[in-house]
């Protein structure tokens, strides 16, 4: 079962389309990707959600850039949290059952070139709010060092 659930959530995230900057919010890291990535984690799990899965995305793009015709490294690093709030949730999908397409909810710490970003997607206005306020505040505390 568990792993039925990564590799539906896998297919989820790299179903996903790519966001533009102005479609992802974003916050800059002063520490490594390795500090970020475990002030993320630690930020998730403070509020009591669990990890779903944690893709290395970074180390997918680098493994296959050959195996698809590219020379190119978009990322030194990257990888993606997918968990979910029961109680967010809930609130979301209450409001609009069709709000279901937005879980399970995703940070990404990514390092280019030695900048660190930590981000997630720009939520569309309304019920989902919610869920974008709960991953700012997560984000926050994994930034406030």
């Amino acid at each position: 079962m568990k792993t039925l659930f990564k590799t539906v959530a896998l297919a989820l995230v790299c179903a996903t389309p790519a966001l533009a900057n102005d479609q992802a919010i974003t916050f800059d890291y002063d520490g490594t990707f390795e500090d970020a990535t475990f002030a993320v984690e630690d930020a998730i799990v403070s509020k009591g959600l669990v990890i779903d899965y944690r893709s290395h995305t970074g180390e997918m793009l680098e493994r296959t850039k050959a195996d698809v015709g590219s020379e190119v490294t978009i990322f030194d690093a990257a990888d993606v949290f997918l968990f979910c709030s029961a109680v967010v949730s809930r609130q979301v999908m209450e409001a609009d059952p069709g709000n279901i397409v937005h879980c399970p909810y995703s940070i990404y710490v990514a390092d280019r070139e030695g900048k660190v970003t930590i981000g997630f997607r720009d939520y569309p206005d309304g019920p989902m709010q919610a869920v974008e306020d709960l991953l700012t505040e997560i984000v926050e505390e994994a930034t406030s060092f």
